[in-house]
């Protein structure tokens, strides 16, 4: 995975720069940068990879589409950020209770960790409240009706943040959180990319075959999270002793859901 940097993110940090804010700005970056690695890394335990992290003037944004992806875990995605930034205001907390003389230096952490918490939770897609509102939403009203009203919320925090910029002196934080909010609603992420651990690399330098017994009913995610990059895995059906290679794995991955059982109406012919 690699993170990338939109050159206008430069240009904000001269610009906090030139008013003295540099650190400050580093301090939330940096923070926004934990914040998508929460997500990342929950993605990965789905099944997923996430090409990328953006480093945007507005904030930072991870690469993955969650299309498809059942609504529980899709809520464990979207909260996996923001519980990152809650462990962060803990761990200051407790620095700040133990060691008192550390306050004037972690006090910009906090605030950073805090803002973004709040700042996610808050109803508005793409935010992670939004998408847990979303999640929440198409469960009571049609997808059509939920996308509306996640819609009129966008608009309605955003008409509330231009509102702050005007009310605060002119801050331009709340701007860029109202551009942020109209500009990313609209933007569609790529979709995400299986994880293949087998690389033909690793395979000419040897892997150790790791054999795993599971229940018949073992689903594709499942399998998934039994993928690593030190074994070459074999799954073994306990029902009736059928296995099902690594790259045989794959195969199935590209035909089936996530959640589809992977011993399922397996060909024989299976290369």
């Amino acid at each position: 995975m690699k993170i990338t940097v939109h050159p206008l993110f430069f240009a904000v940090i001269i610009f906090c720069a030139f008013f003295g804010g540099f650190f400050v700005s580093i301090i939330f970056a940096l923070t926004a940068l934990l914040h998508e690695c929460g997500h990342v890394f929950c993605a990965a335990r789905l099944g997923y990879e996430c090409k990328q992290i953006k480093l945007m003037p507005y904030g930072a944004a991870a690469v993955c589409d969650i299309d498809g992806i059942k609504w529980r875990d899709e809520v464990a995605l979207a909260l996996a950020g923001p519980a990152v930034n809650a462990a962060i205001c803990v761990g200051v907390a407790g620095l700040w209770w133990f060691f008192p003389s550390t306050y004037a230096f972690t006090d910009t952490i906090m605030a950073a960790s805090l803002a973004m918490l709040i700042v996610n939770l808050l109803p508005a897609y793409p935010l992670d409240g939004g998408r847990v509102a979303n999640c929440l939403l198409s469960h009571i009203f049609s997808p059509k009706a939920a996308r509306i009203i996640l819609r009129a919320a966008n608009v309605a925090i955003a008409a509330g943040m231009i509102a702050a910029f005007f009310i605060s002196g002119y801050n331009v934080t709340f701007l860029f959180f109202a551009l942020f909010l109209l500009c990313s609603a609209i933007e569609k992420s790529p979709p995400a990319v299986r994880i293949n651990f087998a690389s033909r690399a690793a395979l000419r330098r040897g892997m150790e075959v790791k054999t795993v017994l599971v229940d018949s009913d073992l689903t594709v995610k499942g399998a998934v999270r039994l993928l690593d990059d030190k074994h070459y895995l074999v799954l073994r059906n306990s029902a009736d002793g059928r296995e099902i290679t690594q790259d045989e794995l794959y195969l199935l991955m590209a035909e089936r859901g996530i959640y589809d059982p992977v011993f399922d109406d397996i060909p024989d012919n299976m290369p």
